[in-house]
């Protein structure tokens, strides 16, 4: 072992690292005998005018999320290095008077083992069944869990990918989860399902194509807000569904429009008057269905009630897929040209539609040794967050703290500053943690307050500085 090289102590993975040279976590360097941080310590500022960073110009990196709890400069965990072995206390306790309030922050990067992501996928297209196997790099990261109104969900990460399986599952699931956090896009397949690219902040790109809109809501919500607007234009509307498929004349919103009984049964299995479920299979057809063809979920048509004449749109959750039909003397749906009233209501439904989105929540358990770079008594800490009396923010970003046991945070990776992530390859991602309370409470929960230094130290030239929006 050469001579020159030095250990990082930051994690556990003790990296000896020569001169010139990064660790393996490319976040600490040995510069000149001396380990260095390479990435500059984050603040958010309170709206004051921007200080270059090392002499570069601003790089147009906003924070986008909820502000800090008021106008002032807040200093972030990103940048301030780790309190591993975790007997040390966090790199900056950092104290600022907040009108007659004497306000700490101590932040840290957290070795987060216990960690995952939380994906939120705005769109109708079936991306695979629940509990479905998600893979990168055709090693199992996560899974597909319990769609939402609009949207299909994923839990990606988690202790078990990150340590339980082979090497290269808890290598690529932790290159993954970094990758996220720090909004890049990350291809997946589905177990039998589909190919996808997630991105915080932009459009799912499914099958190679980019979704475009959220549905309005389900086959039965989206006649409640459309019935009385197409009651004057047609005699039946059947909302295509994957979940609730809706007929509108059967529909309550149709009956207490006086509309006349069309006779036209779907398939699958009805619910209530007028709602439908399981009328075809899942695709990334209309309304997140397999249906290409929107006949096709019209079981039968009853001659005792349907009129030759009988004007029917069909139509999906988004707007974006609707045919126009009238029946001939045999009761034979034919298509027919749209009338204006009729196109203008099916483009006021996608105007309604929400964009497709992919958002991306950093979970993770900090209820574990970071907290004792802050008190040296750890649950403490842990009661004073349950009891409000601490603020637990990442990167800065607004975070929700679980009930129950210990400190599990949620946070929105898109209210962050970017970048705001690292990892260590035990595998573990890095991520920044901050804890802002009063003075007067910080010592009462024990913590090391010979470690506190007023803002105005830390503040200078060469911290990255990002701003509110």
């Amino acid at each position: 072992m050469s001579e020159d090289k030095i250990r990082c102590d930051a994690c556990p993975v003790m990296c000896y690292i020569a001169p010139g040279r990064a660790g393996a976590c490319d976040r600490y360097a040995n510069h000149a005998g001396a380990l260095v941080r390479l990435d500059p310590l984050t603040v958010i500022d309170g709206g004051a005018p921007l200080v270059p960073f090392l002499g570069r110009d601003w790089d147009g990196d906003i924070v986008q999320g909820a502000r800090p709890i008021v106008e002032r400069p807040f200093v972030t965990a990103i940048g301030a290095g780790t309190t591993y072995p975790d007997y040390k206390p966090a790199p900056f306790i950092v104290s600022q008077m907040v009108g007659d309030a004497d306000m700490i922050t101590v932040v840290t990067e957290g070795i987060f083992s216990y960690c995952g992501v939380k994906v939120k996928i705005d769109t109708d297209r079936h991306i695979g069944a629940e509990r479905a196997i998600v893979r990168v790099q055709g090693e199992p990261i996560g899974h597909v869990m319990t769609g939402e109104y609009g949207s299909k969900m994923l839990s990606l990460g988690g202790v078990d990918h990150l340590t339980g399986g082979s090497k290269a599952e808890g290598r690529v699931t932790c290159d993954a989860l970094l990758r996220l956090c720090n909004r890049e896009p990350v291809e997946m397949t589905i177990d039998a399902g589909v190919t996808i690219i997630v991105q915080a902040g932009q459009a799912p790109i499914i099958g190679g194509v980019t979704e475009k809109l959220m549905r309005v809501g389900c086959g039965s919500a989206t006649i409640g807000m459309f019935a009385l607007q197409w009651a004057p234009h047609v005699d039946e509307v059947i909302v295509v569904d994957d979940h609730i498929t809706g007929v509108l004349t059967e529909h309550e919103a149709g009956k207490q429009l006086n509309m006349k009984p069309a006779g036209l049964r779907v398939t699958g299995r009805r619910s209530t008057p007028g709602r439908y479920f399981q009328v075809a299979g899942h695709g990334t057809g209309w309304g997140g269905t397999d249906v290409t063809d929107p006949l096709s979920v019209i079981k039968r048509i009853d001659p005792k009630v349907a009129w030759p004449g009988l004007r029917l749109l069909m139509i999906s959750t988004t707007g974006e897929q609707w045919a126009y039909f009238e029946l001939d003397a045999d009761l034979v749906p034919q298509v027919a040209p749209i009338p204006d009233a009729l196109r203008a209501i099916a483009e006021r439904i996608a105007d309604t539609c929400e964009p497709s989105l992919c958002s991306v929540l950093f979970m993770g358990g900090a209820g574990g040794s970071l907290r004792a770079g802050v008190t040296a008594n750890p649950v403490g800490l842990t009661r004073s967050v349950k009891q409000a009396l601490t603020r637990v923010t990442v990167g800065g970003a607004q975070s929700y703290v679980w009930p129950g046991g210990g400190i599990t945070v949620m946070a929105d990776v898109m209210d962050m500053p970017g970048n705001a992530f690292g990892y260590v390859p035990t595998p573990a991602l890095v991520a920044p943690i901050e804890f802002t309370m009063r003075r007067e409470d910080y010592a009462a929960l024990g913590g090391h307050t010979d470690r506190i230094v007023p803002v105005s130290e830390v503040l200078s030239d060469g911290i990255r500085r990002v701003r509110r929006p």
